[in-house]
């Protein structure tokens, strides 16, 4: 089931430019104040008031794993119960890519997508979605005050989306190897040595903001604060670092079964990762290790959006509630191999060192950690001086990245 989730942003040229047609909408819109998202144009919205009578069904759009309802294994349904408790009943559309997520998004025909960091800007200021009112919610105030009000999931103050799971971006390498045990992005960029030719990396335009992180901590005269918040200047900076880099790439991946498999035959010694890829790796024999670089990393939380055109808000409130809710979310959590967003959530895994595993209540370390957030031309760091590089020019510059 995870494997089309590691398919992300794959290099679909039409299939993203219909998704990056999202950023424009014929809506009328309206700027709200300052702060991240000064002088981003988003439509006038409103959050629903009140819950209403359920209307039967809610149209779903899912990363696979997130919502099961047993028809893939009879022993992972957790939403079979909330059909009979609500009287909704979901009708599941998974997607592999967030590009793919926006372009379905834009058809109205979906109540709630699970949406990453690197597509929410982009269904918000299409008017795709609309703001939640989170006291709607039970389960909202168990959820990590780390994951609330974000860039990725808010505008200035106003809520878009419900918390979900979350994950970082981390370095794995071979430990028989790859000596020293690395603890910098460098050995991936700039300090390969003998792993010349066998550095992996992940296929997409968001991976851009890994190059610029790595810069924001090696190259201070650049002046990136933000690793998704690049000027031209920067972003030129950044592909020309993964350009150097792809002389010693031995392949950008997208399914994590195929970076395991690269990692067990050796074909691949170091690169990026996720931590179930690791727990994956090392559960085949595979000799490796995985860590959170000193320059900190990228990562991702997903987010529960509310469709601007759904026909059945009320239903698609009481699913979202239903997915974080401490149960459900510990499920799903594990099954899909993330830290859970509801902080109640640990004590109902089965593993119970699962959350220790994934660092779900360790602030410390996702404190390091810079959540998947689409480029946009405002500035998300701040800057008003200055305009910096939208997610099309990313997926433009990733392509000449790609041929080059």
């Amino acid at each position: 089931m995870r494997t089309t989730r590691q398919s992300l942003f794959g290099a679909i040229a039409a299939l993203t430019a219909l998704a990056l047609a999202g950023c424009g909408s014929s809506t009328p819109t309206t700027s709200r104040g300052g702060g991240a998202h000064a002088g981003m144009q988003v439509p006038a919205l409103k959050a629903l008031d009140k819950l209403g009578t359920p209307e039967g069904q809610v149209n779903v759009l899912a990363w696979p794993g997130y919502v099961e309802n047993g028809s893939n294994d009879p022993k992972v349904d957790w939403v079979t119960d909330f059909e009979k408790s609500s009287g909704c009943k979901v009708n599941i559309k998974t997607f592999g890519t967030s590009d793919e997520a926006v372009q379905l998004m834009r058809t109205g025909q979906y109540d709630t997508v699970s949406a990453s960091g690197d597509a929410t800007l982009r269904l918000i200021a299409a008017g795709d979605v609309e703001p939640v009112n989170t006291s709607l919610i039970t389960n909202y105030p168990d959820i990590f005050d780390a994951l609330k009000m974000k860039p990725w999931n808010s505008v200035n103050g106003v809520a878009y989306g419900i918390p979900h799971g979350r994950g970082a971006n981390l370095l794995m390498y071979r430990t028989d190897l790859v000596k020293p045990a690395p603890d910098s992005w460098g050995a991936v960029f700039d300090q390969v040595g003998a792993q010349k030719g066998k550095v992996t990396a992940y296929d997409s335009p968001i991976y851009i903001a890994d190059a610029a992180l790595y810069l924001m901590a090696t190259k201070p005269a650049l002046g990136i604060k933000d690793p998704y918040a690049l000027d031209a200047t920067q972003l030129a900076a950044a592909v020309d670092l993964l350009k150097a880099q792809k002389t010693d790439i031995s392949e950008y991946w997208s399914d994590y079964l195929k970076e395991v498999q690269a990692f067990k035959n050796g074909s691949s010694t170091i690169g990026t990762t996720w931590q179930v890829i690791a727990n994956t790796a090392q559960g085949e024999k595979a000799p490796v290790d995985a860590v959170l670089p000193k320059e900190g990393a990228t990562g991702w939380s997903d987010t529960w959006m509310v469709a601007a055109k759904s026909q059945h808000k009320t239903c698609a409130y009481k699913f979202i509630d239903h997915i974080v809710s401490p149960k459900v979310n510990a499920q799903v959590a594990e099954y899909f191999g993330e830290a859970p967003a509801n902080r109640k959530a640990c004590a109902e895994t089965s593993d119970k060192n699962f959350c220790t595993v994934y660092h779900a209540a360790d602030e410390s370390y996702f404190s390091k950690v810079h959540y998947w957030t689409t480029p946009i031309a405002t500035c998300l760091d701040g800057r008003t001086n200055v305009k910096c590089t939208d997610y099309a020019t990313w997926t433009k510059a990733w392509t000449d990245i790609r041929n080059s």
